[in-house]
C-alpha cells in the first residue's frame, strides 16, 4: 500500500485513500504528513516524559500548531513545505532533547531524516496502519484528529494573541499518548473525552480573542452579488489575515469579498468599517474549481479548504500564506513583528477584471450567543408558546457528495414551526432558501465559522439554564450535524464533554470508527447516522 489516510468524511470507499488521496494530495505528499506527525509526537513524547513546562517551549508551541495544522484535509499540498516543516521540527525536537537524557524515549523522539528519500522511506512505517489493533488504532487516530483541530483553533487565537499553556501541555500529553502501547482502549476513552474538554477550552478562547478584537458578532445582511471594480477573494478561516488585508486596500479601489468559511466575517462589527469590504462571493469550498473562473481577480486562503486547480491560469492567482500551501502557488509569509505583505495580491488585482456575476441578493447572519441571548425573552417566549416546537443544530462541513443534498432537503422539509441553529461551512446547503421567519426570528440562524459551533453550545447551556432544566439533553433541540474534516472532530468531542447525546452524524459515519469504537459511542451516547429525510424528521420530531 502506497499510502493510508481516512481522516476524512470523503475518503475512498469510505474506507480510506491508499493510492491517491480523493482531496488531491499524492503518495507523496501524504508520507510527509504523516512524518510531520510523527516528528510532533516524538516532540510531545520528550515533553511529556521529562516534564518539560510547555511554557518554557517559546516559539515550539506555534511550530507544533502550524504542523499539525498542515496536515488537515485540504489544507497543505506543498511537498517542499512539508519538508521543510519536518526538518524544523526534528531542529527543535534535538535542541530539547539537549538538555534531557534520552533514556526511555521512544522512535518518535530519536530518528534522524535528512534528505527527502529518508524521510519519505521512514514515513512508510510510522503511518495510520503502524497501529495493528483495529480498535486502538480507532482511538488514538479520533484523538489525533480531533488534537488537529484543536490546534486549528489555538493558531488562530494565537494570531490574535491569545494563548493557554494548559492546551499546549494538554496537545503534547495526547500525542505522546498515542505512542503508548501501555494505555489500554479505556484509557483512550478517557483521554477521548479530555480532548472534548480542551476542545471547549480552545474553541472558548477563541471567541473571546475574536470577539475582543473584532466585537461581538450582529445580526448583518451579506450581498451576494457583485460590484465593477477589481477585486480580491479571501479564503479560509483566519480574521487576522482579513484585517491586514482590508488595511492595506484601503483607498486603492480594490474590492474585498469573503469566500466560504470566511463569510462569517462580515458579522463583526469591526469590519463594517471598509467601505471596500464588498460582499461574500459564491459557496462552500468544493465549488471553487468553477467560482475561482468567474472571479477573475485573487485568491488568497488563509488556511485548509484548498481544491487542487484545474488550469494554470487560477493557479497564478492563488496566494496561500499560514498553514496552508500548494505547490506553484506564491506564498505570503509573516515578518517578525506579525505583520503580512498583501502588495503583490493588490498590484495583481489592479491589472484583472472585477467578477461575473454569479447570483444577486442578500443572505443573513450574525447569530453567535451574544446576540441570541440579547433576544433571549423573544426565544424563550417562543418556546412557551409553542410558536417554535423545535430547533436543529445543522452545524458542520459541506462536501462534494450528492448524499449531501440530504441536508437541503432536510431543511426544505422541516415542519414550519422549527428554527435551523448553524455554523461552519454546512450552512451552504440551506443559507440561501427562502424558509421564512418565526414571529421575526429567521428559521436559519448562522452562527458563524465552524468553531462557532461553540456558540450553538453556549446558547443550549444557557437555554438550559433559562428554561431551570437539569439536564441540556432536555432542550427542544435535535442534533443532525454533517461533518468533512478534523475541525469537526474536535467539535464533536467538545458536545460529547458537555454531555450532549443523541448527535446524528453524516452523509456517513467516520471510516476511522471501527466497529467496536462506534458501538461504545452509540451506547454511550446515542451517536447515529442519517437515513432518508422524511424518516429522520420523524424520528426527531417524535
Amino acid at each position: 500500500m502506497s499510502m493510508f489516510c481516512y481522516q476524512c468524511q470523503e475518503t475512498a470507499r469510505g474506507t480510506g485513500c491508499d493510492v491517491r488521496g480523493v482531496c488531491g494530495k499524492s503518495e507523496e505528499t501524504a508520507k510527509l504528513q504523516d512524518l510531520l506527525l510523527y516528528a510532533v509526537k516524538g516532540i510531545s513524547e520528550i515533553v511529556t516524559k521529562k516534564g518539560i513546562d510547555a511554557k518554557t517551549l517559546g516559539a515550539v508551541n506555534g511550530d507544533v500548531l502550524s504542523s499539525l495544522f498542515m496536515t488537515i484535509t485540504n489544507a497543505n499540498f506543498d511537498d517542499n513545505a512539508l519538508e521543510r516543516q519536518i526538518r524544523k521540527m526534528q531542529g527543535s525536537r534535538d535542541a530539547i532533547l539537549r538538555g534531557v537524557s534520552s533514556e526511555g524515549l521512544g522512535d518518535a523522539a530519536t530518528f534522524k531524516a535528512e534528505t527527502r528519500a529518508a524521510m519519505l522511506e521512514k514515513a512508510s512505517s510510522v503511518g495510520v496502519l503502524a497501529t495493528e489493533n483495529e480498535d486502538l488504532r480507532s482511538l488514538r487516530e479520533l484523538i489525533i484528529y480531533g488534537v488537529k483541530g484543536m490546534a486549528a483553533y489555538a493558531e488562530h487565537a494565537k494570531n490574535l494573541g491569545k494563548e493557554d499553556p494548559e492546551i499546549y501541555a494538554f496537545i503534547y500529553k495526547a500525542l505522546a499518548a498515542t505512542l503508548n502501547p501501555d494505555l489500554s482502549a479505556d484509557d483512550l476513552v478517557a483521554l477521548t473525552l479530555e480532548t472534548g474538554k480542551y476542545g471547549v477550552s480552545v474553541m472558548a478562547m477563541l471567541d473571546e480573542a475574536n470577539t475582543s478584537r473584532f466585537g461581538n458578532p450582529e445580526i448583518t445582511k451579506v450581498s451576494i452579488g457583485v460590484r465593477k471594480n477589481p477585486a480580491i477573494l479571501i479564503s479560509g478561516h483566519d480574521l487576522t489575515d482579513l484585517e491586514q488585508l482590508l488595511e492595506q486596500t484601503k483607498g486603492s479601489g480594490v474590492d474585498v469579498y469573503t469566500h466560504g468559511e470566511m463569510l462569517p466575517a462580515h458579522y463583526y462589527p469591526a469590519f463594517k468599517k471598509y467601505d471596500n469590504f464588498a460582499g461574500n462571493y459564491g459557496n462552500a469550498w468544493w465549488k471553487q474549481s468553477s467560482e475561482f473562473e468567474s472571479f477573475h481577480g485573487p485568491v488568497i486562503f488563509t488556511t485548509n479548504c484548498i481544491v487542487p486547480p484545474r488550469s494554470e491560469e487560477v493557479r497564478s492567482r492563488i496566494f496561500t500564506t499560514g498553514s496552508a500551501g500548494f505547490p506553484g502557488c506564491k506564498h505570503i509569509e509573516t515578518d517578525a513583528k506579525g505583520k503580512k505583505d498583501f502588495s503583490e495580491v493588490i498590484a495583481l488585482a489592479r491589472t484583472l477584471p472585477a467578477p461575473d456575476e454569479i447570483e444577486k441578493g442578500e443572505i443573513v447572519g450574525g447569530f453567535a450567543h451574544s446576540q441570541v441571548m440579547a433576544l433571549a425573552d423573544k426565544v424563550i417566549d417562543a418556546v412557551k408558546s409553542g410558536a417554535v416546537r423545535k430547533f436543529f443544530v445543522m452545524a458542520g462541513c459541506d462536501g462534494r457528495m450528492k448524499s449531501r443534498e440530504y441536508y437541503t432537503e432536510f431543511a426544505e422539509k422541516l415542519p414550519k414551526d422549527t428554527v435551523i441553529l448553524t455554523a461552519g461551512c454546512a450552512k451552504y446547503r440551506y443559507n440561501k432558501l427562502n424558509l421564512g421567519d418565526i414571529g421575526g426570528i429567521p428559521r436559519v440562524l448562522d452562527a458563524g465559522q465552524c468553531n462557532d459551533s461553540y456558540s450553538l453550545a453556549v446558547i443550549a447551556l444557557k437555554l438550559k439554564e433559562a428554561f431551570g432544566l437539569d439536564d441540556i439533553n432536555k432542550l427542544p433541540i435535535a442534533y443532525n450535524i454533517a461533518w468533512y474534516e478534523q475541525k469537526a472532530c474536535i467539535v464533536l468531542l467538545a458536545l460529547l464533554y458537555l454531555g450532549v447525546k443523541n448527535i446524528h452524524l453524516g452523509p456517513t459515519l467516520p471510516a476511522f470508527l471501527s466497529p467496536n469504537v462506534a458501538k461504545v459511542l452509540v451506547d454511550t451516547f446515542g451517536i447515529g447516522g442519517i437515513g432518508s429525510v422524511d424518516e429522520d424528521i420523524k424520528m426527531f420530531m417524535a
